[in-house]
């Protein structure tokens, strides 16, 4: 399979980079504690062109149900509940989508026994999902497994459409065809797809991120219930007709059902979650993750629907709290540059991860809040937040108690708990450390 030149792949990073600037400034901004924090997500970028997945007939092979068995995972992980499945795969629709049983590997969610302390769940998170040039979705997926992590991959759902085929999205308030982000490449589509089957037999969660990230004036937070149904509809779609939509016909299908499998999204730019809230719920989603600022409590229901924030840290070295998500790192760091000195990389590699590690600390050795860390595949400042995020995935998964999970994965914790004991839990401060006997009865 064929590669670009050194330049072109330049060309197209000096391109990427030039938007990711542009989109910058348009972020919105909230101001605490005399900092200014970004509040969203920036669009993921990829360089145009192509270079073959390493792992692709390994995961065309897990894709198999001969691959589907149990997946050991961290403290707490097992097998999980044996499937009341009668073994059977069943390809659906047009081929691209199939239900190979139950998930494997999945957390079993027990109800706290009487003055048990919680575990700590941090969930690590990433929005767009899209397997580029960089191969960035596998080499997490690899990190996630040898550190018995399970993570949530928010995919956009334009990310299995190629560029030729732009016209069959039709975004809310927007020209038929018309995205905030880029179009992937036809084989960028392959190769997602195959880090989709491989991330879902591993465990992972498969959430959704929309479609054409579009933010501020007619975007997310312009758009009525409706308008935010249209655009779930076409994300389910898009899972469910790559094979149409792109031709590849020799490719396995996923080994998930989408109806089944995504049951909760980012909004792109955390914007919209009113609406976004009303409109998730005739499709059975059990959480939104597109709020943002909560200090680090226990989550909370909206209207039936788990809130699972980004959530508020200490910067590491200042006075203020700064929004877990690498993007809101960058601000404070680079201002409106993704792309800021290299000699102080190293220096705010190092307050990344410190931060995390504050924020994790403080729940950890407190009130055991779950803590949620949100990420893009992105190179900003020498890729040092997705270096950070690793750093502090290896420092904190394999520690006692601690579970790197789901999103979902922790909906179906918190579900299995008595509701008295998790409206004990949020009234506790993030750094207070409970008498359990007290409150878990």
């Amino acid at each position: 399979m064929a590669e670009t030149d050194a330049a072109g792949g330049a060309r197209a990073k000096s391109r990427t980079a030039r938007k990711a600037r542009r989109k910058t400034r348009n972020r919105k901004r909230l101001g605490i504690a005399g900092a200014v924090l970004v509040v969203g997500g920036a669009a993921t970028a990829f360089a145009v062109g192509f270079s073959g997945s390493s792992d692709a007939q390994k995961d065309a092979r897990l894709a198999s149900p001969a691959g589907a068995g149990g997946v050991t995972g961290g403290p707490g992980f097992g097998k999980g509940p044996k499937p009341n499945w009668d073994g059977k795969v069943e390809v659906l629709g047009d081929g691209s989508t199939s239900y190979t049983g139950p998930q494997p590997g999945q957390l079993k969610p027990e109800k706290l026994k009487p003055g048990e302390k919680p575990p700590q769940f941090v969930v690590f998170s990433w929005d767009g999902a899209l397997e580029g040039d960089d191969h960035l979705f596998s080499h997490f997926r690899q990190v996630a497994k040898q550190n018995k992590a399970h993570m949530t991959f928010f995919l956009t759902g334009i990310y299995l459409l190629p560029d030729a085929k732009k016209n069959l999205y039709r975004p809310p308030q927007h020209g038929q065809g018309a995205a905030a982000i880029s179009y992937p490449t036809a084989p960028h589509v392959k190769d997602t797809i195959r880090q989709l089957r491989g991330a879902w037999t591993d465990g992972n969660e498969i959430g959704s991120h929309f479609n054409g990230h579009f933010c501020g004036p007619k975007g997310g937070g312009d758009w009525s219930p409706e308008e935010w149904k249209s655009e779930i509809d076409q994300a389910y779609g898009f899972m469910k007709a790559w094979k149409t939509n792109t031709g590849f016909s020799g490719e396995a299908p996923l080994p998930f059902d989408p109806d089944r499998e995504v049951v909760g999204g980012r909004a792109p730019c955390l914007e919209g979650q009113k609406n976004l809230i009303t409109a998730i719920k005739p499709y059975g989603w059990r959480y939104d993750a597109s709020s943002s600022g909560d200090f680090q409590l226990w989550p909370s229901k909206i209207d039936g629907i788990w809130n699972f924030p980004l959530q508020l840290v200490p910067l590491q070295g200042k006075e203020v709290q700064v929004l877990s998500m690498d993007f809101n790192f960058l601000y404070n760091q680079s201002g409106d540059s993704t792309q800021g000195d290299p000699s102080k990389f190293p220096a705010w590699r190092d307050q990344v991860r410190g931060s995390y590690m504050n924020g994790f600390n403080r729940v950890y050795n407190g009130s055991r809040a779950p803590m949620f860390i949100g990420n893009h595949f992105e190179d900003w400042n020498g890729g040092i937040y997705m270096k950070a995020v690793e750093d502090v995935m290896k420092d904190v998964c394999n520690r006692q108690d601690v579970r790197c999970a789901s999103f979902r994965e922790v909906a179906d914790w918190m579900d299995a708990q008595d509701p008295k004991v998790l409206a004990q839990l949020r009234m506790l401060d993030p750094a207070q450390a409970p008498d359990w006997k007290a409150i878990v009865k």
